[in-house]
């Protein structure tokens, strides 16, 4: 590698949880920060450790879209040496080429792109509902909102639907740059606006849908008009039951995708626990949504948040983002499930 790689930080994948989101972190704040990396143990903790193709992807659009030097970019990869260049805003396209998500993509490149001088255009094809990342309605209706709070300009467009395992989908996002990531405080729900089921399905029988929003009503007690279903065309079979509650302040949405041999009520009721457990406690900020916030409020203007007792993922990327950034992020319980995070500036 020609560039000097002096100050290089070594981040190791086998922390915490040992998962991707340690690989994406770094490579995020990699390019923010224009810090020089080398990743080691990628993803340690995992049955098949090692950059799986979606993986791959996230390194290689990282790597286009600041010209970086990378070593390592090979599948299966237990260890990557990543120096960024400048961010570079334009057109992109990014193909994971199967069912691997393309959500977690879009939110390795994100942040680079909207501290970049001018607007960009992405093009993300592979899986767009994966039970192991946030599906294309979360990032819609829960992650933007909190982001245009912040003071981001992100607009997103879904053209095809990809279910696991067949993939194929493709969705478009257009980022307006920001110099400032204004300070987000979630302390306050707000009162309940809307409540809304959708649930997806593609080439299963239509009573599988219907069995859910039936589920949901029976649970939860939401009237008809808060249960819709919607059929869509996709290259291989596929569901979600994916619920919402608009209040005041924030979004929050509760996904569950339906697997083979798995029955409608227990997907149903996979989205209805995690509804309850989050009603039932005093958090604003659901489970999934703390972990994607703290990045850009790292590198923004800081702020608090609650949200439920911390998983083992919102630790371990909170140990990552201390590693290469001088920022204080604090945790208090403040009742049962819920605690308090706040991001400010480190000392």
């Amino acid at each position: 590698m020609s560039k000097a790689l002096e100050n290089l930080i070594i981040v190791d994948g086998s922390q915490g949880e040992g998962g991707g989101q340690i690989f994406r972190t770094t490579l995020t704040l990699s390019m923010c920060l224009g810090k020089p990396v080398r990743i080691k143990n990628i993803r340690a903790g995992r049955k098949k450790p090692g950059l799986l193709r979606q993986h791959l992807t996230c390194l290689r659009a990282a790597q286009q879209i600041c010209d970086a030097e990378v070593e390592g970019d090979d599948l299966g990869a237990g260890e990557i040496t990543f120096s960024p260049g400048k961010v570079r805003a334009g057109e992109y396209r990014f193909a994971v080429g199967s069912a691997g998500s393309t959500t977690l993509v879009f939110q390795t490149i994100m942040l680079p792109l909207l501290l970049a001088q001018e607007k960009s255009e992405i093009v993300l094809e592979g899986g767009t509902h994966n039970g192991m990342a946030p599906s294309y309605e979360f990032i819609q209706r829960c992650f933007l909102p909190v982001m245009r709070k912040m003071g981001c300009g992100l607009d997103a467009s879904l053209s095809e639907y990809g279910f696991y395992p067949a993939g194929g989908g493709s969705w478009r996002l257009e980022i307006e740059p920001t110099s400032n990531l204004n300070e987000l405080v979630l302390v306050e729900r707000g009162g309940i606006v809307d409540q809304n089921a959708l649930a997806i399905s593609a080439r299963i029988p239509a009573h599988v849908t219907e069995r859910e929003l039936d589920h949901v009503q029976k649970k939860c007690y939401w009237p008809k008009e808060s249960l819709t279903k919607k059929m869509v065309s996709s290259v291989g079979p596929g569901n979600l039951m994916s619920l919402s509650l608009v209040m005041e302040n924030i979004t929050e949405v509760f996904d569950a995708v339906g697997e083979r041999n798995v029955s409608a009520e227990r997907v149903a009721g996979r989205a209805v626990r995690e509804l309850k457990r989050y009603l039932n406690s005093e958090a604003v900020v659901g489970e999934h949504l703390a972990d994607q916030i703290l990045l850009p409020m790292a590198l923004g203007k800081g702020g608090r948040f609650t949200t439920l007792k911390p998983s083992q993922h919102l630790l371990t990327n909170i140990e990552v983002i201390q590693q290469l950034m001088d920022v204080r992020v604090s945790l208090e319980e403040i009742s049962e499930d819920c605690w308090e995070v706040v991001v400010g500036s480190g000392s």
